[in-house]
């Protein structure tokens, strides 16, 4: 079993400050509403149900924290943020959740990396990109950042070819994937970055993907149950 199929609940706040302090390697999945994060994180953990989809875009309110590793034995944690953008909530709790959001991911110790999830037939909308304006100091200070362009399948491959290049020039030399949970498109790169974020160069240089335990192929991924097939 690959590491990311070892994600288990961990935790869930509605606030900031009710978030545990974590001493492990910490990655936040961040995204428009409807933008297939749930989707994404079930695919790769292989778990259908870990992170929770709600029917309305938007309800979901809490970040949601698990964590990865062997039983007992804590390596890393995945963060779920709340979708932003359109939302079934009043306007006062959208903007306020928005700057939960952000104060989470420019003040939160320990983040090691932000997965923003995309979906490429919009490209990164406004928010998205004040997303990227907002953590770009700490990307510049080391802040691994990953674009995930979901919903690959409802592209041809000229057309994906096409918004990985937009999009790679509008990230900044940030790594952009495509990703599809129905075709399994990127999972296992998507998963093996992941893997080397949370585990950085071991000894003698030798690089984290070649460490044991490193993520193996995701062919029994599940199919995609959620925010992806809502879209179809």
């Amino acid at each position: 079993m690959g590491w990311m199929h070892t994600a288990r609940f961990l935790t869930t706040a509605a606030q900031l400050h009710h978030l545990p302090p974590i001493d492990v390697p910490e990655i936040a999945f961040v995204g428009r509403s409807n933008a297939g994060k749930s989707t994404c994180i079930n695919t790769l953990t292989q778990q259908k149900q870990l992170a929770f989809a709600s029917k309305k875009p938007g309800r979901t309110q809490h970040i949601n924290l698990f964590s990865l590793g062997k039983q007992g034995v804590m390596d890393a944690v995945l963060a779920d943020l709340p979708g932003y953008g359109y939302a079934a909530v009043s306007r006062s709790d959208k903007v306020r959740w928005q700057q939960v959001m952000v104060n989470y991911l420019v003040s939160r110790p320990g983040l090691t990396g932000i997965v923003l999830l995309c979906d490429p037939r919009l490209g990164l909308t406004e928010l998205d990109e004040a997303l990227l304006e907002a953590v770009r100091p700490r990307v510049e200070e080391g802040l691994k950042f990953l674009i995930v362009l979901t919903k690959a399948d409802k592209l041809t491959r000229s057309e994906q070819a096409k918004v990985l290049s937009i999009t790679r020039l509008q990230a900044g030399g940030g790594e952009v994937k495509m990703f599809s949970a129905l075709k399994k498109q990127g999972v296992d790169d998507v998963a093996r970055l992941l893997w080397q974020w949370a585990h950085p160069v071991r000894a003698e240089g030798t690089p984290a993907a070649a460490a044991d335990g490193a993520p193996d192929a995701a062919s029994t991924a599940p199919d995609s149950d959620d925010e992806e097939s809502q879209q179809k």
